[in-house]
């Protein structure tokens, strides 16, 4: 399918009102013509979304390996990072997709600016990142279960989590997107009582419990392996934060992705500075990073830093709280991963890049063999049975970190072209509906970081040196220039000139669009009340 061939737009005037007509391509339809996915989403199902979707293990679980290999200062430095890096990658993101809410996100946009062989080794290392998270996700709820009980061994609860998310997932996007907000705000709240509870232990609120104030920073110290530390905690952050840019894979299924995006983007500041930041400085603050439960040993039942302060505080029976939300947590990660993965899946496939058969959806935009094929892959998590949760947390973790990079590199690359693009044909950034921050600095930023960060991410298996460690933390590397050379000589695909590039495919107008226009909207912001209501 060509370019020219993937959709059309209607290109508007400032002054002039999108009137839905019969040639809107497609554009106030509930299914999308092209994908064939139903754009059912709403505006809070993805601002819930980019506030804390994705929460889950990673950040609850993982943060504990994090502050043991680097120490408290270490985790602030690489989550901080990682943060600005994030921001940058999302303010790239906010302008293509705003502009371009079409199916297959930065996969597709790729094909688009640069190469269709880059496009290609963009999907599948997104797609490596989201079999790796969610075979993580798998592996620590089957772990808290059986924390809690041993009655039913590993295998058995996975297998009981797996038919059940399978069959929730095919339910549809509506059931998907209603569930990710409650859950979400869930993590919110209970991140939020962990903040609070954190000043009064630290300050000495805790009835039994001593005033520790910064005495972790001091005794075990701030780092706990120096550079190596840091460099280690990059691996777990960038894992930790990837999701963030999961926003554009969902703007084709919602309903009014012109107002849904932007507004997500921006929340994801938020998300940035609130959820990681406190995460990474109350954990160093309740918990010392040299205390032995962080590191699992073989232990199945994987500790938070959450847990181990609640127990140092004199509240033992509380690590059972910990242990439920962690649950609720790993309920949301998993529904995001199968959806995130299923959907990076579907628009590969479409396209050619993926098995066909997975590129098809049912008559209620359900991608069913998509989402089949993605859960299946969470059997990865298995490898918990003969290696201990931490060990094979620890596995995953490292090759789906440097796939994390990769492709937030790609996306500052897309950008950038997508820039030179618009340009030579004519057009000024003013003619953006969402214009990314401090442009060209911040895209060429998050490209050469990202780019730097996939080369040291595996830095500390270097001296002394450890084979095994060194190919789980690099093997996945290589892995992008082979899969575009391979692919480009074997489609002969060429590298689009500035001039040559359809800016005009993929752009289409708000779904409810159609009601604003019937209730005679002036264009003039609504009260508070209307937007409340209008959310809902």
């Amino acid at each position: 399918m060509s370019l020219s061939q993937k959709g059309s737009a209607t290109i508007l005037d400032d002054h002039e009102t999108a009137i839905p007509s019969k040639d809107d391509g497609g554009d106030f339809r509930a299914i999308d013509p092209h994908s064939g996915v139903k754009r059912g989403l709403k505006t809070r199902h993805l601002s819930m979304m980019a506030l804390a979707g994705i929460i889950g293990p990673g950040l609850l679980v993982g943060s504990g390996g994090a502050l043991h290999s680097g120490g408290p200062a270490s985790l602030l430095i690489g989550f901080g990072v990682i943060g600005l890096i994030a921001f940058s990658i999302m303010q790239s993101l906010g302008e293509l997709t705003t502009l371009y809410p079409s199916g297959g996100a930065f996969t597709d946009l790729g094909d688009r600016f640069i190469d269709k062989a880059f496009g290609v080794a963009v999907g599948w290392n997104y797609l490596i990142i989201w079999v790796c998270v969610l075979a993580n996700e798998y592996n620590v709820i089957s772990s808290v279960m059986v924390d809690w009980s041993d009655k039913v061994p590993l295998w058995g609860y996975f297998l009981i989590f797996w038919f059940a998310f399978l069959g929730f997932q095919l339910l549809g996007v509506e059931t998907f997107g209603e569930a990710e907000f409650w859950l979400a705000l869930i993590k919110l709240m209970g991140l939020v009582a962990y903040f609070i509870f954190s000043i009064v232990y630290v300050s000495g609120g805790v009835k039994g419990a001593d005033t520790i104030g910064f005495k972790y920073w001091h005794d075990p110290g701030p780092f706990a392996d120096g550079f190596r530390g840091v460099a280690s905690v990059f691996v777990f952050c960038s894992t930790f934060y990837a999701g963030v840019e999961s926003v554009a894979v969902a703007a084709t299924e919602t309903k009014n992705p012109g107002v849904a995006v932007p507004h997500s983007i921006r929340q994801v500041f938020i998300r940035i500075v609130v959820v990681y930041m406190g995460c990474a400085f109350f954990f160093g603050l309740t918990c010392p990073s040299n205390a032995p439960d962080l590191s699992g040993g073989a232990s199945h039942a994987l500790k938070s830093p959450m847990t181990i302060a609640l127990h140092n505080a004199g509240w033992a029976n509380g690590t059972h709280l910990i242990n439920a939300f962690i649950f609720v947590t790993c309920l949301s990660a998993v529904n995001s991963s199968i959806y995130i993965g299923s959907r990076t899946l579907l628009y590969m496939a479409q396209d050619g890049k993926a098995p066909r058969f997975l590129g098809w959806t049912d008559r209620r935009g359900v991608p069913v063999y998509a989402i089949i094929f993605t859960n299946a892959c969470g059997a990865l998590s298995m490898m918990n049975v003969s290696t201990g949760a931490s060990k094979a947390y620890g596995y995953i973790i490292n090759l789906s970190g440097v796939s994390t990079f990769l492709v937030w590199g790609a996306i500052s690359l897309i950008h950038i072209r997508f820039r030179a693009a618009w340009k030579a044909q004519g057009h000024s950034p003013d003619e953006l509906p969402y214009k990314s921050l401090w442009y060209p600095w911040n895209a060429y930023f998050g490209l050469i970081s990202n780019v730097f960060l996939a080369f040291v991410q595996g830095w500390s298996t270097l001296a002394p040196f450890d084979a095994g460690n060194f190919v789980d933390a690099y093997i996945l590397l290589p892995l992008f220039p082979v899969i575009y050379f391979v692919y480009k000589f074997t489609f002969k695909t060429r590298l689009w000139r500035p001039h040559e590039v359809d800016l005009q495919a993929g752009r289409r107008r708000d779904l409810d669009e159609a009601k604003e226009v019937e209730r005679g909207a002036d264009g003039r912001p609504l009260p508070w009340w209307r937007k409340i209501f209008s959310s809902l």
